[in-house]
Parts: structure tokens; C-alpha cells; sequence
């Protein structure tokens, strides 16, 4: 199969029906395999998967590096999204600091064109919200770099709806990147009604709940310490006997379906952007071909009313047992912030 396009916001933004993270081929989800990686990177431009997810702190910077490496002579063929805002030092991410200054954001940006091997970006989110920076500051950069030809679109990631707000009036958002999925709920009560009201897509991160959702994991004391699992408060202790057992409403319509337990999973998000009124494209990540086909495959899958209602209710928030980061991690969530002041 081929996957079709569609939009993404209200500023003429095409992707494909389902995007690629790119993430784990350079980091947090054990060793890389370049070879493999590029062989999927090209394999799903032959799927039509062509919504690419990348930053320059994955890596830090191997990420980008190996996009440019894979896409060269085959640019016009994909839809590249890429993200600023870590500080990086000596190629190294420097804690939870943000950097969102305007002479920065366009240095970054230079930085991202080059390992790219492109001269403009299909997509270009702020990574997290800098509280030190105006958003109307970042926005206004964003806007004069569009103006300049080498930004198309205008994206933010795990903002709020405050910050999604601002930033809209000063330069359109054509998406937000936030984790959502059967698995993560948090942007259902305001974020959401949010983007339906100015227009602006969703893009969940982590749509297969960092591989839970699949059937296929262990508990995080048997996976590496270099591996984001290990970490993961979802997969600790009771936690992870609780969310084991929520998820198991995934494997069994799986099973009825005949399908993957994450098709499922991709399929309920895919099902969800016409039920909210706004354009959904998930990015599961994988640096496998076997893996991404099956997350392509999904897209074949339509989940009835029954199924949607069951899988909604056997993973309700108050299903899901833990938190979805760590608190160090979760401080640098805009909506966590705003709620906790």
C-alpha cells in the first residue's frame, strides 16, 4: 500500500497520513544501526511515508546528520520536520536548559539546514517553551525566517494552550507536537479545543506508548540503562503490572482484527481527528523496516464505534497507572508548568 496525504493545519501544510520519528535511530532506544535506518528511511518513501520527524538535539545532531546522509538526491520527496530550543554545548544536551532567543533560533536553524543537506525546513517547531523568551519573540522570529523562504510551516511542541495562543497571533501554527495516544490523554480537556478553534493540526509523539501499547516490552530493570525505558515510570513496579493489564483491551481486538496490537493503537488516533474536528497525522518511530510497515499498514484499519468505546474506557486516565515522565522531565512541559504554578 501507499499512504495517502493529508493536511495538516490551515496554512496548505500536505503531509502523509502517518509520519516517521526518527528519534530512535539516534538515541534512547538501545544501539544505532545506520544501516538499517537508512534502509527504512527509504523504505517508507517507497510507502508514501514521507512526513519525516527529526531535531537536532537527537543525537545531539546524529539525528539530523543521518537524514542528510540517507535523503541526499531524494529531498523534494519528503516533508522534513525538524526543532529547536535545547541548549547544546560541545554536542551534548545541557540539561533541561532552553535556549528560544531569536539570534539563536536562527542560528540553530543554519545548523539544521546544513546537516540536512537542504535549504529550507517543511516544518520547524520550537522543541519546548523557553519561559524566558516572549512567544510572541519566537513566533515574530519564525514568521521573518518564513518570509525568507527557509521555514514553510510554523510548529510548537508540549505547548499549552496559552502559549499555543500567543504564538498563533503574531505568525500562524500550522501543528502542535505533543505525546497523545490511547496510552496519554493530557490534551483532551483544553489543549484540543484549542487547535480545533485556530485551525491547527496534531501531531502525537509516542502514539504506541513508548512500545507498551505494542504487547511487546518487559519491565524497565531489564532494559539498559542507555535505553529511555529504563527510566520510564509507566514501566516500573506496580505501574507496570497495572498498565500491563489495561492494555491487554489493545491485543485483544489485535487478535480479533487479526492485526498488531500498535495498528490498533494508530488506528484509534487516526479515527480520532475527524471525531475532534481537527487533522491528526501520529509519527510512530521505529529504525526497523519490519516495524514500520506494520505502522503503516494501520492505516487500512477502521475501528468501529464499539471498538473505539472499548478501548476507550479500558484505558481511561485513571487506568493508566504513573506518570508519563520523570518529574525532571516533566518540568519542561509547558501545561505541567502552567497547571503547577
Amino acid at each position: 500500500m501507499t499512504l495517502s496525504t493529508r493536511k495538516l493545519g490551515s496554512q496548505g501544510l500536505q503531509v502523509s497520513a502517518i509520519g516517521l520519528g526518527c528519534m530512535g535511530m539516534s538515541q534512547s532506544y538501545g544501539p544505532a544501526d545506520e544501516a538499517e535506518s537508512i534502509a527504512t528511511l527509504h523504505r517508507a518513501i517507497e510507502l508514501g511515508c514521507t512526513f519525516l520527524d527529526t531535531a537536532e538535539v537527537y543525537g545531539a545532531y546524529a539525528n539530523e546528520e543521518l537524514l542528510g546522509r540517507a535523503l541526499k538526491g531524494r529531498r523534494a520527496e519528503v516533508t522534513i520536520a525538524t526543532k529547536f530550543g535545547f541548549r547544546i554545548e560541545n554536542g551534548r544536551q545541557v540539561g533541561t536548559e532552553r535556549d528560544s532567543r531569536p539570534a539563536h533560533i536562527r542560528e540553530a536553524l543554519e545548523g539544521s539546514l546544513k546537516r540536512l543537506g537542504t535549504d529550507h525546513v517543511d516544518l520547524y517547531y520550537q522543541h519546548r517553551v523557553d519561559p524566558a523568551v516572549p512567544m510572541e519573540d519566537v513566533a515574530g522570529t519564525i514568521g521573518q525566517l518564513v518570509a525568507e523562504g527557509k521555514v514553510r510551516f510554523f510548529g510548537l511542541s508540549e505547548a499549552g494552550a496559552a502559549n499555543i495562543s500567543r504564538a498563533h497571533a503574531v505568525h500562524p501554527v500550522s501543528a502542535l507536537q505533543s505525546e497523545y495516544s490511547l496510552w496519554e490523554r493530557n490534551l483532551e480537556p483544553d489543549v484540543i479545543p484549542a487547535l480545533k478553534e485556530l485551525g491547527i493540526g496534531l501531531v502525537p509523539f509516542a502514539p504506541l506508548g513508548r512500545g507498551f501499547l505494542t504487547g511487546d516490552v518487559k519491565r524497565a530493570e531489564e532494559y539498559p540503562d542507555t535505553d529511555h525505558r529504563h527510566r520510564d515510570p509507566r514501566y516500573q513496579g506496580e505501574n507496570f503490572d497495572a498498565n500491563v493489564a489495561a492494555a491487554a483491551a489493545v491485543r485483544d481486538i489485535a487478535d480479533a482484527r487479526g492485526a498488531k496490537p500498535g495498528q490498533i493503537a494508530i488506528a484509534w488516533l487516526l479515527a480520532r481527528g475527524p471525531e475532534f474536528g481537527i487533522d491528526i497525522v501520529p509519527i510512530p518511530g521505529t529504525k526497523r523496516r519490519t516495524y514500520l510497515e506494520e505502522n503503516v499498514a494501520a492505516a487500512e484499519i477502521k475501528l468501529d464505534a464499539t471498538e473505539m468505546l472499548g478501548l476507550d474506557m479500558a484505558l481511561a486516565p485513571d487506568k493508566v497507572s504513573g506518570p508519563r515522565y520523570t518529574e525532571r522531565a516533566m518540568s519542561m512541559v509547558d501545561r505541567y508548568r502552567a497547571s503547577a504554578r
